[in-house]
């Protein structure tokens, strides 16, 4: 009997590998069926408001789908915490009676709102026009939300987009790793890190941190193949996930675009020449960082100032703001003052930062960069919105992906030492890839 040749090893390694990353994601998947509803936050509502207006719903009818999947998510919550509580578990659920006074209220302002001729848009008239606004300009994750409400209904379809988004999260972080020759142990790691991390249990809430997560990595992944040779697929991918990010949140397109700008000057710089992908990738970026704002200004999209008097006049309740500035430079330092006091009590998320950017820095010195980048990201996000009550630290979740990338990294020098001549793969130019499938 013959032994297998090099290539039919390669081909059953490929085929493991595969089957490993859908077990992993199948996984993640079967355990989210332990919250089905009760993801659900205020903001939650204006995205699904959109989603069924795209699917042909009228405004009342947008409202009434809306009302009812956010009234059950927050029964739902309602009756979980009664059910552990120390006094109360014995008592009857409050299920029925915290959904019908959620109805009860928003039912109230969408009618107040509907008489005074709040009509146009295409959310329900849940809060002023002002504040709408800002979601209407983020079509990209009501599109993608659509189908699955149009197909699922409301409760089953905002879930299963949620568990999808969620697990290709983790599955591009496989790639990331595989395309900057990570062994697949290792590249499968990262891909669990994902999961148990805040960013699988946030890209699960019906958000738009998810697909932002998602894009992120995508343009990560379009980086590595630039820098192993394909250049060209490369540089697709980035401006792909670049321009599909400004559907999503345009804010957040133009800070990844700037900071691979800032990756790429680095690595010229480190190398002292810009090599043709570093070029190729930069100038991509440089594009997107020039046009995102300029594309935003032509679509008149609310300003900079806007998002700022929405955050200190909580969405728009109080008068606006005179000196805006100078009040956000202060809520600006306060905010970092505490949160860097708060990291100090319970240090697991600095630490983890730290890790990562150890191990991407020194298993890919010139690929570090770019993930460094893409986590400081979620730097920027958390910095334009110094709003230390926000749930879960979720503005600041794409900064997660320098662990989620750089821990395995760090593990990969830990179990297995690169020899001289792996060590310096990293800085070749030339150095080919098996981008997904090699063993």
């Amino acid at each position: 009997m013959r032994a297998p040749t090099v290539a039919g090893r390669a081909r059953v390694f490929a085929t493991r590998a595969r089957a490993w990353v859908l077990l992993l994601a199948a996984g993640f998947a079967l355990l989210q069926f332990a919250s089905v509803t009760g993801r659900a936050t205020p903001d939650t509502k204006n995205y699904v408001s959109y989603a069924l207006t795209l699917g042909g719903a009228s405004v009342r009818e947008s409202a009434a789908g809306t009302i009812d999947h956010y009234c059950g998510s927050r029964a739902a919550t309602a009756e979980r915490k009664q059910s552990v509580d120390v006094v109360r578990f014995r008592a009857p659920s409050p299920a029925a009676r915290v959904a019908e006074e959620c109805r009860r209220e928003l039912w109230r302002k969408v009618d107040r709102r509907l008489a005074a001729g709040q009509t146009d848009g295409p959310i329900a008239p849940f809060a002023s026009e002002r504040f709408l606004r800002i979601f209407e300009v983020r079509p990209g994750y009501p599109v993608l939300l659509a189908p699955f409400v149009a197909v699922f209904g409301v409760v089953r379809g905002v879930w299963l987009a949620s568990v999808l988004i969620a697990a290709a999260g983790g599955v591009l972080a496989f790639l990331v790793l595989r395309a900057v020759r990570a062994p697949t142990p290792v590249a499968l790691t990262g891909q669990g890190l994902y999961y148990v991390l805040p960013c699988g249990a946030t890209a699960m809430r019906p958000m738009t941190e998810g697909l932002l997560l998602a894009l992120t990595l995508a343009a990560l992944w379009g980086c590595a193949l630039a820098k192993e040779g394909r250049v060209r697929a490369g540089v697709l991918l980035v401006g792909g996930s670049l321009s599909a990010m400004f559907t999503v949140k345009h804010s957040q397109a133009l800070f990844l675009a700037v900071c691979l700008v800032g990756a790429c000057a680095v690595v010229a710089l480190r190398r002292r020449g810009v090599e043709p992908w570093v070029r190729a990738v930069g100038v991509v970026s440089a594009g997107a960082a020039v046009c995102t704002p300029a594309l935003a200004g032509l679509l008149r999209y609310p300003a900079a100032t806007e998002s700022l008097q929405d955050l200190l006049t909580d969405h728009f309740t109080h008068p606006d703001r005179v000196r805006l500035w100078s009040e956000f430079l202060r809520l600006e330092a306060d905010f970092w003052v505490e949160w860097g006091r708060r990291q100090l009590t319970q240090p697991l998320f600095p630490a983890a930062l730290a890790a990562g950017a150890w191990g991407a820095s020194r298993q890919r010195p010139v690929f570090g960069w770019f993930v460094v980048a893409g986590a400081f990201t979620g730097i920027l996000n958390q910095a334009g919105h110094p709003d230390i009550t926000i749930w879960g630290d979720r503005l600041i979740v794409v900064a997660w992906l320098l662990p989620v990338l750089g821990l395995p990294l760090l593990l990969e020098r830990v179990t297995a030492p690169r020899s001289p001549r792996d060590s310096s793969a990293d800085n070749s130019p030339d150095s080919s890839l098996d981008v997904v499938t090699a063993g």
